[in-house]
C-alpha cells in the first residue's frame, strides 16, 4: 500500500465511525486489489476487494442495457440477511466498498460515502496497469 493511501486510513475510519453499524470499509482498484481498509483484517479485506471487482464488472454490463448509459457503475447496494453491502465508484479505476449491519441508516451511509469520494476521489484513482512497467 502506498504511503498516500496509508495516510487516508483516518478518513476511512471517520466514515466507519460516523455511520453507526458500519463493519468494514475497503478501497479497491477495478481489478480487485485492496488499496486501503478499515475494520477488517487483511484477508477479509482482500476477499471483499476481489469479490467487488466481479460485482462492478457485472453492474457495468447490466448498465449497458439501459439507453443512454455509458456502462459505468456508480453505486450498487445489496441487502442481505444480516446487513447491507455498498459499492461506489470513487475515481478512475477505484471503488469504495462498505459492509454494514442491518440496522444501518442507508441514507446516511450513501451521503457519507459520497462525501468521502468527493473529498478524496482524486487520491483513490488507480491508474491502469501497464504491462511494460515492473510491478
Amino acid at each position: 500500500m502506498s504511503r498516500q493511501l496509508t495516510n487516508m486510513d483516518w478518513m476511512l475510519k471517520d466514515l466507519a465511525e460516523s455511520v453507526p453499524q458500519t463493519r468494514n470499509v475497503v478501497v479497491l482498484s477495478a481489478d480487485g486489489l485492496r488499496m486501503a481498509q478499515h475494520g477488517a483484517d487483511t484477508d477479509r479485506a482482500d476477499r471483499l476487494a476481489a469479490a467487488c471487482a466481479g460485482l462492478q464488472s457485472l453492474a457495468g454490463a447490466v448498465a449497458t442495457e439501459l439507453p443512454h448509459s455509458n456502462g459505468r457503475m456508480r453505486l450498487v447496494v445489496i441487502e442481505m440477511d444480516g446487513g447491507f453491502f455498498y459499492l461506489m465508484a470513487a475515481g478512475a479505476g477505484a471503488y469504495l466498498a462498505v459492509l454494514a449491519d442491518e440496522g444501518v441508516d442507508a441514507g446516511l451511509m450513501g451521503q457519507r460515502m459520497r462525501d468521502l469520494v468527493a473529498r478524496i476521489g482524486e487520491h483513490l484513482s488507480s491508474p491502469p496497469r501497464n504491462e511494460e512497467q515492473p510491478a
